[in-house]
């Protein structure tokens, strides 16, 4: 049985990561033993699950209906182990990817606590503001901000962020301060994340909608390249609360057109693997769920 056991766990991984030599690593195991179990399992159940080319590992629609049954009898043994020790012994790695800015200053601050909960869980994170493939990159969870693009994942909304626009000092005293959103059309605009590549911005006050057409030289698909542009005075940025209230009060930057409300961002816990996930993830974001609000 535990020889069954591995062949599920090496096929799911190279399946999943479209490669022999990734899963090895990942499972302390050499590439050839990798191949070699993948092989037996076909020879056993005879039939092609994975297609081998020198580029990349690609799943048969056998080996795609296997990979669904494989992931779920996992899943199902992990909870029945988790069940068995008792919630307060989760063990094992949470792999997760975080956004740089929310990531730092909202979501790891809260991670003592919840490893102070349970001494045997490890976490492993990735910090990045691009949305990685996490079946590929192994990744048990992402926080992601903004609207989601991976329809076939599991996911959970976990808090809603405020925006506003902000300005550093500096640009305002060279460029002047908008009293209304149409002013915005002769200022120097970023476009950041949530709004990179858009060319309006909406604006609502008084059950009003209005938009203005912006323009700015500043792209950038990161927070932190977002951040760090409004600090240097390159324009004004509609940026979350999150990353601009600690310098708003402190001087460094000044919020603009408060009388007016912008669109919000969820900000949701993405797991693969369908809708349900480990009992360590679970645990994991239903903390995160009532520590956010």
């Amino acid at each position: 049985m535990s020889d069954r056991l591995q062949e599920l766990q090496v096929f799911v991984r190279a399946a999943e990561s479209g490669s022999f030599s990734r899963a090895a690593r990942e499972l302390s195991l050499s590439q050839p033993s990798v191949s070699r179990i993948i092989g037996e399992l076909e020879a056993r159940l005879g039939v092609k699950l994975l297609l081998r080319t020198t580029r990349r590992i690609t799943v048969t629609d056998a080996g795609a209906l296997f990979l669904d049954r494989a992931r779920e009898i996992l899943s199902q043994i992990e909870d029945a182990e988790d069940a068995a020790r008792g919630r307060d012994s989760l063990r094992g790695t949470i792999r997760m990817a975080i956004p740089i800015i929310y990531g730092t200053r909202e979501i790891i601050p809260l991670l003592p606590k919840f490893l102070s909960m349970h001494p045997l869980l490890r976490v492993e994170m990735s910090v990045v503001d691009a949305r990685q493939d996490l079946v590929a990159e192994g990744a048990d969870l992402a926080i992601r901000l903004g609207e989601l693009g991976d329809s076939a994942f599991g996911a959970r909304r976990l808090a809603t962020l405020s925006t506003m626009l902000a300005a550093s000092p500096v640009y305002l005293a060279a460029r002047g301060t908008p009293k209304t959103p149409a002013d915005l059309a002769t200022h120097d605009c970023i476009f950041g994340p949530g709004n990179f590549g858009r060319a309006s911005w909406s604006f609502s006050r008084n059950g009003n909608e209005t938009s203005v057409d912006v323009r700015g030289r500043i792209h950038t698909d990161s927070g932190p390249g977002l951040f760090a542009s409004v600090m240097a005075g390159l324009g004004i940025a509609m940026a979350s609360t999150v990353m601009v209230e600690p310098e708003i009060r402190t001087g460094a930057l000044v919020p603009l057109l408060r009388g007016y409300k912008l669109s919000t961002v969820d900000v949701h816990a993405v797991f693969p693997g369908g809708p349900r996930p480990s009992a360590k993830v679970r645990a994991l974001v239903d903390f995160l769920t009532q520590e956010l609000k």
